[in-house]
């Protein structure tokens, strides 16, 4: 059977992709370039998408920003930092590679593809900081559907 890029994107992203079947070890990181090839953005990617019910052609993701050591707290992230963002695209596909191609409505290309280096540590660290979260805080991350944030971490 084979596998289609929205298959695969949210494989990538909820770290289904990983050699030793436990998705902590893999996840997603998200590299932007522009037109002329430059890299503009590279960060992990918070394990929960959605594709927008009112434009199927806008994928919401939570790159992982704004995480830093804070002193008694261990590593935390602001979560009004790290809010949802919109991917417009126009087109997609599957690479053999595997990562995920979109062009976005902006001009520039977005790959979504495994999570490596740096961006793997810090997805590790935004697994372990999820942890502290309520179960209500942790719903309404996942829903993706609001652009800020009220209350602990914020």
């Amino acid at each position: 059977m084979s596998t289609t890029w929205q298959d695969r994107l949210a494989e990538l992203i909820a770290g289904d992709h990983s050699d030793t079947g436990d998705p902590v070890d893999a996840g997603a990181q998200l590299r932007v370039v522009d037109e002329e090839g430059n890299e503009v953005f590279l960060q992990a990617l918070a394990r929960h998408h959605r594709v927008d019910e009112e434009d199927p052609q806008l994928i919401w993701i939570r790159p992982l920003v704004g995480g830093a050591e804070s002193a008694g707290l261990g590593y935390v992230f602001n979560l009004s930092a790290a809010r949802r963002r919109g991917l417009g695209w126009t087109q997609a596909r599957l690479k053999e590679n595997g990562d995920v191609v979109l062009l976005l409505q902006s001009g520039e290309t977005a790959v979504v593809q495994p999570a490596d280096g740096e961006r793997l540590v810090e997805l590790e660290r935004w697994d372990r900081f999820t942890d502290r979260l309520t179960r209500e805080e942790e719903v309404q991350l996942d829903a993706l559907n609001s652009d800020s944030w009220h209350g602990q971490f914020s």
